[in-house]
């Protein structure tokens, strides 16, 4: 079994993300990627993003959203992820602010992935106490081992 704390290293953790508002959020969890060198094309990955944001907010409740979406521009199954600084207007189903983000991408061929990875997530952070260890992190690495944590139950 494949873990999230595999598929997300540090690098591709911000801690705390900038961006004020969704758009802004999803362009800067994109970037990370990039800066990574995961993604070449901001654009197609974003474009992605943003059209499944458009069909229905990502923002799952309790403070957390996870947007994501599928593109050939990426060649295997990514994550970025990042905490913001204060909580944003996400048009979250239950209607509060997000402040805990996790981006997943991915091509058509890894729909599986994709959706065993979004379902590992949901399950994680419905726990309140690891939600709020997460949403509390200081840095990536603490980001990432609170995160392996959880992971070994």
């Amino acid at each position: 079994m494949v873990l999230l704390s595999d598929l997300l290293s540090s690098v591709r953790v911000k801690v705390p993300l900038e961006a004020t508002t969704k758009d802004a959020l999803l362009g800067e969890l994109v970037d990370v990627l990039v800066a990574d060198r995961c993604v070449s094309d901001r654009e197609p990955v974003l474009d992605v993003v943003r059209e499944r944001e458009r069909v229905l907010s990502t923002g799952v409740g309790h403070g957390v959203a996870l947007p994501h979406g599928k593109t050939d521009a990426c060649d295997r199954l990514l994550i970025a992820a990042g905490v913001t600084r204060e909580p944003v207007d996400f048009d979250a189903l239950d209607g509060a602010p997000v402040q805990l983000i996790f981006l997943l991408v991915g091509p058509e061929s890894a729909a599986g992935a994709h959706v065993k990875a979004l379902s590992r997530i949901s399950k994680l952070v419905r726990q309140p106490e690891v939600r709020l260890r997460l949403m509390e992190s200081k840095d990536r690495e603490t980001f990432i081992e609170t995160l392996r944590e959880a992971e070994a139950g």
